[in-house]
């Protein structure tokens, strides 16, 4: 397992290494801080223009249901709907989607929020919104650019979600909330990018949308809305290195009771305790050990992208089934033993197989019998 992790572990330390322009501005901004500020800019902007193009054919279906109009009619029905863009609505969705978890989050934990005390966060995000908007166009969403993209995302957010929410919790000041597995993940749920807090509140209102500020409902409520990845994946992640690091005692007995499904992965290790009975002078007794900081979070990491990864495919890709069905036909057609049956020769291959003598002679065959009609005539 170690061979999986090794670059993982080593792209951490590479991507969290502060970036040598804005050090010396005096910013502690990552390369990875600005990966997933830039990917975040780009699906803002994917979503902007899609909510857009729905909205436009929607409203062209229902002029043209009507009755008869003319396209330029249809445009400008279109058009008086929409809300005239403003950078201010969009700068402030980007900040509510970004610190929107955060926002809801700390006051209950009773903390100051980040970007009250610092306002480098809300700059790289900006700052990337600003850099998109400035591109002349943008590629649809597809499977090609997609999965690079979520893997970037994934990364970004085991940040977040290893890093940031198991530290707040487990070395928060109060012993009730710092032993409890539910406010961790409850934290964990609420705060992922700093999402489903902020997404939530910026579909909510519409935010994202070209028509004017008004209430919707969010997709996490419509019907199998509990079904995204985005829903339940940080309680998933945050759990997973909780319990592979021991953050709270809770994941410490869940880190032995699943000992055999870990150990074929490299995952728990036994150490040796002393433990005392009685009047005996002790024993040795095999005792989980909690697995490293850097290895956890690679393993998030992976889980992650796994997930992100399924999730595009789903969302962009021929399905898995084609894709199976794909891979047993090329299998197939790639056995030894399979023999593929020889098209029948046409009347043209049968020619082109000819050699050239006896091209020759069937030319003097044809000069005879035409020099023999000739005579006969």
């Amino acid at each position: 397992m170690s061979f999986v992790l090794a670059p993982v572990i080593a792209l951490f330390h590479y991507a969290l290494q502060p970036l040598p322009v804005f050090a010396w501005l005096g910013a502690p901004v990552s390369a990875l801080d600005v990966a997933g500020a830039l990917r975040l800019a780009v699906a803002l902007r994917q979503v902007r223009e899609l909510y857009h193009d729905q909205h436009v054919t929607k409203a062209n279906h229902k002029n043209r249901s009507g009755g008869k109009t003319s396209g330029k009619a249809q445009r400008v029905a279109a058009d008086e709907t929409l809300e005239p863009r403003s950078r201010a609505r969009d700068f402030i969705a980007t900040l509510v989607i970004v610190h929107g978890g955060e926002a809801i989050v700390a006051p209950w934990l009773g903390l100051r929020p980040a970007f009250f005390v610092s306002s480098t966060s809300s700059m790289t995000f900006l700052g990337a919104h600003a850099l998109v908007d400035l591109l002349p166009t943008l590629p649809s969403p597809s499977l090609h650019t997609e999965v690079p993209l979520t893997i970037v995302h994934a990364f970004f957010r085991s940040i977040l979600l290893c890093n940031v929410v198991p530290r707040v919790v487990a070395g928060h000041a109060s012993p009730a909330v710092a032993a409890s597995s539910y406010t961790l993940l409850l934290s964990a749920w609420v705060v992922q990018i700093l999402a489903n807090g902020g997404p939530f509140v910026s579909n909510l209102f519409s935010l994202l949308r070209p028509t004017q500020i008004e209430v919707a409902t969010p997709p996490e409520l419509l019907s199998y809305g509990w079904t995204a990845t985005d829903f339940w994946s940080p309680m998933l992640v945050t759990g997973l290195y909780a319990t592979l690091t021991h953050a709270q005692p809770f994941f410490t007995s869940i880190h032995s009771l699943l000992f055999a499904f870990f150990w074929p992965f490299g995952l728990v290790r036994l150490s040796d305790a002393t433990t005392k009975s009685g009047g005996s002078a002790g024993r040795h007794q095999g005792v989980v050990a909690p697995v490293d900081h850097e290895t956890a979070r690679a393993v998030c990491a992976i889980v992650l992208c796994a997930l992100n990864v399924n999730r595009a495919m789903r969302a962009y890709g021929p399905g898995y089934a084609a894709i199976i069905t794909q891979i047993a036909n090329a299998a197939s057609a790639a056995k030894p033993g399979a023999v593929k049956p020889l098209p029948e020769p046409s009347l043209d291959d049968e020619k082109s197989e000819h050699s050239p003598e006896e091209d020759i002679v069937d030319t003097k065959r044809k000069g005879r019998a035409e020099s023999a009609t000739s005579r006969g005539e």
